[in-house]
C-alpha cells in the first residue's frame, strides 16, 4: 500500500510503498476513503508525542470501509462503512466499564501509538468497542472532517463545558476544533465570540454562527472578549493549544466561568501562566476534553440532525495523498485566508 512515512521528527515525510497491515484477532483493516489533516498529526511529526516510534505513519481522523476482520470480531463485517474516535479504547478497563472510553487506561491512538490513516489501509484493534458505523447519507470526506476535532468539540462544548442557551462562549482559535466549537455552541443557543489571527478563519466563524469576532493580531483579545460579553464569558475554550491562548481563555472568564482546554499543550511549548489566585477568588472551573467515546457518536449525529448543521461547511480543502506531507508540515503555518478542515481524499476502488 502507499502511505505517508517519516523517519525523522520534523523532516518532511514522503509517500512510499509499505507492507499491507493484517488485522489483530480482535481488530480489522479499513480501506481509508478520507482522512483529516489535524494539528495533532503535526505534533506527532514534530516529536511532541512520546508514544510515536519511528518510522511512523500519521493520521487519525478517518472514514473508510472494512476489508479484513479478525477472528474474534463479532459485530463488524467486510464492506461496513466506519469511522473511529481518535482515542480508541480497550473495552475492558475500569474507565471503559464506567463509559469513559475517552480516557481508557489502555487506550491506543491510530497515528500516535501505532501507524495511522495517512495510508491506503489502516489496522484498528478492539473493533467491536471502537468502530462507529456511518449512515449512508454521510459521505466519507464529511465523516473524516468529524474526526477528532468535531467530536472533541462536541464533548468540550456540550458535555465538559455544559453550555446553556443565552450564555456567552469565547472560542480561541478557529481551526478545525475551534470552528466546530463555534458551530456547536451557536446551535445550542449560546452567543459566540470567536478569536483568531486569521481574517479568513473569522469569516468562516461568522458564517457558522459567531455573533462577534476578534482579530487577535490587531487588538487585545482578552479585553475585547470581556467588553463584548459585559464582564467575561461564561464558557471559554482554548482550541489552539499554546500557553498564551490557554492563559487568555482563562482570563476571558467572568466569575464562576468555565475554561475547557481542547488544544494539546505539549510540555515542549511551555507551561501556561494560569493565575490560580483568580481561579480561587472567582471560583473558576478548569476542565480538559479528550476526544469523544464511540457510544456518544449517535447522540452527536442526532444533535447535528436536529440542529440542521451542514457538516460539509467544515471542509476547507480536499487534497490527494501525495499532497499530504506538505499539508502536514504547514499545519503550524497555515495558508493566509484558508479556513476549514483539510481532508485527504483517496481514489475509489
Amino acid at each position: 500500500m502507499r502511505a505517508v512515512v517519516f523517519e525523522k521528527f520534523g523532516v518532511l515525510p514522503e509517500v512510499r510503498e509499505v507492507a499491507d497491515p493484517e488485522p489483530a484477532p480482535d481488530g480489522v483493516v479499513v480501506a481509508v476513503e478520507a482522512t483529516g489533516v489535524c494539528r495533532s498529526d503535526w505534533h506527532a511529526w514534530r516529536g511532541h508525542d512520546p508514544d510515536v516510534r519511528l518510522p511512523h505513519v500519521p493520521g487519525h481522523e478517518l472514514a473508510g470501509r472494512v476489508v479484513a476482520v479478525g477472528e474474534r470480531v463479532r459485530h463488524r463485517r467486510p464492506g461496513d462503512r466506519v469511522t473511529v474516535p481518535f482515542v480508541c479504547a480497550c473495552g475492558g478497563c475500569a474507565q471503559c466499564a464506567s463509559g469513559n472510553q475517552q480516557i481508557c487506561d489502555q487506550q491506543f491512538q491510530p497515528g500516535f501509538t501505532g501507524w495511522g490513516s495517512f495510508a491506503e489501509l489502516v489496522a484498528l484493534d478492539h473493533a467491536d468497542a471502537n468502530l462507529v458505523p456511518l449512515p449512508d447519507e454521510l459521505d466519507s470526506v464529511t465523516a473524516a472532517a468529524l474526526g477528532c476535532r468535531f467530536g472533541t468539540a462536541f464533548r468540550a462544548v456540550l458535555r465538559q463545558g455544559a453550555v446553556s442557551g443565552g450564555e456567552w462562549v469565547a472560542v480561541y482559535g478557529c481551526g478545525g476544533a475551534g470552528i466546530s466549537a463555534v458551530m456547536l455552541a451557536a446551535a445550542a443557543g449560546a452567543r459566540v465570540v470567536a478569536v483568531d489571527l486569521s481574517a479568513g478563519a473569522l469569516a468562516l466563524a461568522r458564517r457558522l454562527g459567531a455573533e462577534f469576532t476578534v482579530l487577535s493580531a490587531d487588538e487585545d483579545p482578552v479585553a475585547a472578549v470581556r467588553e463584548i460579553t459585559g464582564g467575561g464569558a461564561h464558557l471559554s475554550l482554548d482550541c489552539v493549544g499554546l500557553p498564551a491562548t490557554c492563559a487568555a481563555s482563562v482570563a476571558s472568564l467572568r466569575k464562576r466561568g468555565r475554561h475547557v482546554q481542547v488544544g494539546l499543550l505539549p510540555p515542549e511549548l511551555g507551561v501556561p501562566p494560569i493565575p490560580m489566585h483568580r481561579v480561587i477568588a472567582d471560583e473558576l472551573r478548569i476542565l480538559g476534553s479528550h476526544g469523544l467515546q464511540a457510544h456518544e457518536y449517535p447522540a452527536m449525529l442526532d444533535f447535528v440532525a436536529r440542529a440542521g448543521l451542514d457538516l460539509r461547511s467544515l471542509v476547507g480543502r480536499r487534497i490527494k495523498l501525495d499532497e499530504a506531507p506538505e499539508a502536514l508540515a504547514r499545519m503550524d503555518d497555515p495558508v493566509p485566508g484558508q479556513a476549514g478542515v483539510t481532508v485527504v481524499e483517496f481514489a475509489g476502488p
